[in-house]
């Protein structure tokens, strides 16, 4: 393929607009030798003159008044909008499209998404819950949030949690009629409302910690979804047990709807980060909100427990 001899038409434009090699250098920024060494490479590379220079003035020659025609109003184009993708990475105002797990939401974003609309109230966080594991790149989001024990060494991290507490939980009406289990092998003898991954197909694993030991306990399933809100539901109606993060049940918690079991036994989990690629990084907006959630984990983190 022929490759076009665009280099050192920004300089033809420049002398044409400043009516000299000198005016031109010094809007560009360079000495006027190296724009008369682009000009004259350019006018070798198209193979014809495109400026007659006196000791008094600069000419169009046909051939530069073919050029300055087409290649002018393109070059302006181009500048636009190469501006115009600069102030989108610079903008402070705008959308940013993000992908989410149902508990993340909970426990990063819900406690603080009134202050940062009232702090920032031009941007609109575009949220797609999703439990799998989503190709953010591919799905064109800006960043999404993962526990760090499925992160990709491909994307840059930011920690936002420390570790993560899960937890078994019923609703008190299921525990009055069925009892309440003592220990992980009890769940084996309940009604439990499971969740499957949509990304391995499978139902999680319900792991818990003995004598220093990891262990994993496999009841019979009453009921399975692929989403974790469907799955608190299930055991707000009473259908039986369930397993989330505890900082995604505060509210149920601390209201009463919602009870903890087998506290003792529960195994601490990877924080949780927000990821995005390296092409992202410059973005200002995603900037700004990774500095907000930031300051909000630095605060929670100084309180005195």
């Amino acid at each position: 393929m022929v490759r076009t001899p665009i280099n050192g038409i920004e300089v033809f434009l420049a002398i044409v607009r400043e009516g000299s090699l000198s005016a031109a250098a010094r809007s560009l920024g360079v000495g006027a030798p190296a724009v008369s060494h682009q000009l004259k490479a350019l006018e070798r590379r198209i193979g014809v003159n495109l400026l007659v220079r006196t000791t008094r003035s600069i000419e169009l020659t046909d051939a530069g008044r073919t050029l300055l025609a087409g290649a002018g109003p393109a070059f302006d184009e181009i500048t636009e909008a190469i501006e115009g993708t600069r102030a989108i990475g610079k903008a402070t105002t705008g959308t940013l499209r993000l992908s989410i797990q149902r508990s993340a939401y909970k426990v990063i974003i819900a406690p603080v998404l009134a202050d940062f609309h009232a702090r920032y109230p031009d941007v609109c966080l575009d949220f797609s819950v999703n439990e799998g594991l989503t190709d953010i790149v591919k799905e064109g989001f800006h960043a999404g949030f993962r526990t760090g024990d499925i992160l990709t060494a491909d994307m840059i991290a930011v920690r936002l949690t420390g570790t993560l507490v899960p937890c078994w939980y019923a609703a008190p009406s299921y525990l009055n009629a069925f009892g309440r289990p003592e220990h992980p092998r009890d769940l084996l003898a309940h009604k439990c409302v499971r969740y499957k991954s949509v990304t391995a197909k499978r139902i999680w694993d319900w792991e818990f910690v003995e004598n220093g030991q990891t262990k994993t306990v496999d009841p019979p399933s009453r009921l399975v979804f692929d989403n974790m809100s469907y799955v608190t539901q299930a055991v707000l109606d009473g259908h039986g047990i369930g397993w989330s993060l505890r900082g995604a049940l505060e509210d149920e918690l601390n209201s009463g709807v919602l009870e903890t079991v087998l506290d003792e036994f529960v195994t601490e989990m990877p924080p949780l980060y927000l990821y995005y690629p390296e092409q992202n990084r410059r973005l200002e907006l995603l900037r700004l909100f990774i500095d907000f959630l930031v300051s909000h984990r630095d605060r929670r983190a100084a309180r005195p427990s």
